[in-house]
């Protein structure tokens, strides 16, 4: 699958993070999790202040992609609020987001373990980057999950 345009990756510390790409991460995250997914949820829950932020821009700055980097202790972090704008989602821009993001992880954390609550309808697809599913489905605002672990290798 070939991507449709060069997308710039960093990552950044909440800490780094201007206003505007804060602002600009929040309204992708209630565009697609809010309005696509028709969800009413509390989006900001304080993990963001720990967090690293991935973030994915297309070529002229726009925030098309994005994810959460959760630190939880010196062996395990776990990524959420994975989220590509709807317009890209066909392109493998996901799969690239979550590429990159656990390469970031390795970086930054070195082997750790990486949990992820994933939406049900996406077990396949964290499935083929090597997560494996565990017993614990549950649902959260109403939608299935399923907690899925990823352990990287020294």
């Amino acid at each position: 699958m070939k991507l449709p345009m060069n997308i710039n990756w960093h990552i950044k510390h909440f800490n780094e993070l201007s206003a505007k790409e804060f602002h600009d991460i929040l309204q992708l995250r209630l565009e697609v999790f809010v309005v696509e997914q028709n969800c009413v949820y509390q989006d900001l829950d304080g993990k963001d202040i720990i967090s690293f932020h991935l973030i994915g821009n297309d070529l002229n700055g726009k925030i098309i992609a994005t994810a959460r980097v959760i630190p939880i202790n010196e062996l395990k972090v776990e990524i959420g609020r994975v989220v590509v704008n709807s317009s890209f989602r066909k392109d493998g821009i996901g799969k690239k987001l979550m590429e990159e993001t656990i390469q970031q992880i390795e970086c930054l954390f070195g082997a750790v373990q990486i949990k992820i609550s994933a939406q049900k309808y996406l077990l396949n697809f964290y499935l083929t980057l090597g997560f494996i599913a565990t017993e614990n489905e549950y649902l959260e605002d109403g939608i299935p999950h399923i907690e899925m672990n990823l352990k990287l290798k020294t």
